[in-house]
């Protein structure tokens, strides 16, 4: 089966991020999405964000109508993961690098299980100062969502240099075979133009979120009063150690 990870610090998750992983189930025939709430970045370690336990609470509550979408714990913090029942938690008391992820998803899929991972082109553009940002391409494809005003090469001249002759990169299209060696699917055509902190901002000023939001996702916040002023824990370190 295809498989892939979808991981952000989702502070708070939006309808971007549901239509992003959407389109990518549709155009990859994923049987399955995992959510990856992210932990510790080495890059936002000095960023006050929301409480782990707030983010993943809105990642349930934003994919709990879709089947295929699954919220995962892998980089789920100690005190968090050791307390879950989820058999696919895992124990993180330090940054929890993407390539560490990676490995530790694959070793519950199968051999012929094809495993991808979604990324949008901001973030993408910064993957040759990622953690062993070589063996990361090659551990599975990745899927790069696109926004107006880039294209193939910029996917390309973002990857670390010695890998930029040897990549395939290729629009949207899933070939029945896999392609020898690396291969990076650009996805285009699902941009929305959403901000977190815009979010944020909203809920703290008592504004409406209806337009960015899943009603239970809105309710929550709105609930917990999580973005007003002085409410974000600044012991929940942000998400995903993308960039070290």
């Amino acid at each position: 089966m295809n498989v892939a990870l979808f991981g952000g610090t989702f502070d708070p998750i939006h309808r971007g991020h549901v239509a992003l992983a959407r389109a990518a189930q549709e155009h990859f025939a994923l049987a399955r999405v995992d959510f990856i709430t992210a932990n510790i970045p080495p890059h936002k370690q000095r960023q006050p964000t929301t409480a782990f336990v707030h983010r993943y609470a809105m990642v349930v509550l934003a994919t709990m109508n879709e089947k295929q979408f699954v919220p995962s714990l892998l980089e789920a913090p100690a005190e968090f993961a050791a307390s879950s029942t989820d058999p696919g938690a895992s124990i993180n008391s330090t940054p929890s690098y993407t390539i560490n992820t990676v490995r530790r998803a694959k070793q519950s899929l199968g051999k012929r299980d094809r495993l991808f991972f979604v990324i949008g082109i901001d973030a993408f553009l910064d993957i040759a100062k990622w953690r062993e940002p070589e063996a990361l391409l090659c551990e599975c494809e990745f899927v790069v969502a696109s926004r107006p005003g880039f294209s193939l090469n910029d996917v390309t001249r973002a990857l670390p240099k010695s890998m930029q002759a040897s990549v395939t990169v290729i629009r949207e299209r899933l070939p029945k075979r896999r392609a020898r060696g690396t291969v990076i699917h650009l996805l285009d055509g699902v941009y929305q133009n959403i901000s977190s902190t815009a979010i944020r901002d909203a809920a703290a000023q008592g504004r409406a979120l209806s337009r960015w939001l899943d009603p239970a996702v809105a309710r929550y916040i709105q609930k917990l009063h999580l973005y007003k002023p002085g409410a974000r824990s600044k012991a929940g370190r942000e998400a995903r150690p993308r960039n070290e």
